[in-house]
């Protein structure tokens, strides 16, 4: 009972001093700040006769969340029974919710008897019931709404006018001389390069781990941690060298890397919800060449390109093929698979994986000799870079053919067209908040304003429909002719080509389809069809002097078959 006795005691003479302040608190002066609050709040429980203070705060969070430590680890011990009052500024520093601070003034309060004072807003539950606490409650909420949607209007005009929204990525830190500007963080970039570099080489994102961990190469989180840069995201209890695979896919796939800035790529349902949701692509504002690049877009295209192929199969004894993920069957549309032979190991070969003597539905094996591959498409390279090199014209309009002139020009109305909608938008952005800004002032009336923002709200729908459609097609637009030109480049590039690599090889080919060997007029014949990046076939005119290379293998049984080009795909 003693001990009972002593904890009331306790409890009577103590009060929790709660202090908050976010970005959304737009007040005048330093009267919000939390050591003004807390001047104010010792000062006024002091004189309510409370000697034990205890004070919990959150800076920098917005009361729109009651996710807030300092506050849970408040009510926590509320619910114990640690303190007898609870004292903040005014009501809205509990929060501005106007459901949740309502539960908390209405029911949980009053349910463990304790006294609320909001020394601001003339409450004390200890001199009775306010009326207008429920009002203040409202107004707290409305002000949260007001602000949420002031901020997203804000963001809108900053993102659509190219000012990038997030944090960097990891190769990225913000200009010191210019908050709005990414500058290459070259220590870190070096690491971005190599993984880029391996990808193209064939080694797969959990071999890229395992290597970076190896060498004891810092993750990004780490490593920000050990400049003195904060970043948001849950802390693992993780060694600071240990990487995983999805990290390594997630910085493969960071557009940013080219150099562009990429805006709107998330969104929140509500301005209550604070999660993030993934944004259709056709709704990001993209902004290209804005800094400067880590990844040459080359390269990061082609990186896009063959992530899906880059899953290579290992044989028995771990070896890999460079050719693995970019053969398919050219009957049934399956991947061809790599294997040894059983009798002479230096013998390595593809065949369907669909084949119905393994338990599938392809008619035919679509056996192929990995050396007679080698042969084959480093020919066919060379063939290609020497048209390249010696017929240019004709070459460039292989590759982009006749119809891009008129793209182009479709293209250039078409952003035209864009430009003055997004104009027309950011105008009805400004409009919205000079009548709002007038209803508020009372020089517009509620009807007056409500028929007019509805009007303002019908067509602003109506432009992101039209904004919507057009950026989607400038975007396929732009990318045919992006990708068709870092083609160019890479052909071009690989002039000088004697060995063919796992790197040339992913940069340059998307596809081998292979036929089935075939006997014609007594000779057997092997015919693929090569599907370059970006471009697809290439029909080399046959009138030039580019003579198809000649390759043949004895395979199976001594029968010698020959490499022969199939006719293009329609």
């Amino acid at each position: 009972m003693k001990q009972s006795n002593n904890n009331k005691k306790s409890r009577d003479v103590t009060a929790f001093l709660y202090e908050r302040l976010s970005r959304d608190d737009n007040m005048d002066g330093e009267s919000y700040s939390i050591g003004n609050q807390k001047k104010l709040l010792i000062k006024v429980a002091k004189e309510k006769g409370y000697t034990n203070l205890v004070h919990f705060f959150d800076d920098g969070i917005s009361g729109v969340t009651m996710d807030r430590p300092g506050f849970a680890d408040m009510i926590q011990q509320l619910e114990q029974g640690k303190a007898a009052a609870v004292f903040v500024k005014d009501l809205s520093r509990l929060g501005r919710n106007y459901i949740e601070v309502g539960r908390l003034t209405e029911e949980f309060f009053p349910n463990h008897d304790i006294r609320l004072v909001a020394v601001s807003d003339n409450i004390d539950t200890d001199e009775g019931e306010n009326e207008l606490a429920p009002i203040r409650n409202l107004f707290n909420e409305w002000y949260a709404r007001d602000i949420s949607k002031k901020r997203r209007i804000s963001n809108k005009i900053k993102g659509n006018a190219g000012e990038p929204m997030g944090q960097p990525p990891y190769g990225y830190v913000k200009d010191p001389e210019n908050p709005k500007r990414w500058i290459v963080d070259e220590e870190a970039a070096r690491v971005v390069r190599r993984i880029y570099r391996m990808t193209l080489e064939g080694v797969g994102t959990e071999q890229i781990a395992a290597k970076l961990e190896e060498d004891g190469v810092l993750t990004p989180r780490a490593y920000w941690h050990s400049k003195g840069i904060n970043r948001p995201g849950k802390v693992k209890d993780l060694p600071p060298t240990h990487w995983n695979s999805s990290s390594v896919i997630k910085m493969l796939s960071v557009q940013e890397y080219c150099g562009d800035i990429l805006n709107f790529k998330t969104y929140s349902k509500s301005y209550k919800n604070k999660k993030r949701l993934e944004n259709d692509r056709e709704n990001w504002a993209i902004f290209k060449d804005v800094h400067e690049p880590i990844i040459e877009r080359a390269v990061f295209e082609q990186v896009q390109q063959k992530r899906g192929k880059m899953r290579k199969r290992q044989a028995k004894d771990g070896e890999r093929s460079m050719f693995s993920g970019l053969l398919v069957c050219a009957d049934c549309g399956s991947n061809l698979h790599f294997h040894f032979n059983q009798g002479n190991p230096e013998i390595k070969y593809f065949n369907c994986s669909n084949y119905k003597g393994n338990r599938g539905t392809c008619t035919s094996t679509h056996y192929v000799r990995v050396d007679f591959l080698e042969e084959v498409v480093l020919g066919e390279i060379r063939r290609l870079t020497k048209f390249a090199s010696l017929y240019e014209d004709e070459f460039v309009k292989a590759v982009i053919g006749h119809s891009q002139q008129a793209e182009q020009t479709d293209r250039k109305l078409k952003e035209k067209e864009l430009r003055t909608l997004l104009a027309r938008d950011e105008e009805l952005d400004g409009l919205f908040e000079r009548i709002y800004e007038d209803n508020v002032s009372g020089k517009l009336s509620d009807d007056r304003f409500a028929k007019m923002s509805r009007r303002y709200e019908d067509e602003q729908k109506e432009l992101a429909e039209k904004i919507k459609k057009l950026r989607s097609e400038i975007e396929k637009q732009s990318s045919r002719s992006m990708t068709t030109d870092m083609f160019i480049g890479l052909v071009r590039k690989y002039t000088r080509a004697r060995k063919l690599t796992p790197r040339m090889l992913n940069e340059l080919i998307e596809k081998i389809e292979v036929f089935n060997a075939e006997k014609i007029d007594g000779v057997w014949e092997q015919r693929l069809r090569i599907h370059y990046n970006c471009v697809g076939t290439i029909e080399i005119p046959t009138v030039l002097p580019l003579p198809i290379p000649e390759v043949s293998v004895n395979t199976r049984k001594g029968v010698v078959v020959n490499y022969a080009p199939c006719e293009l795909a329609v």
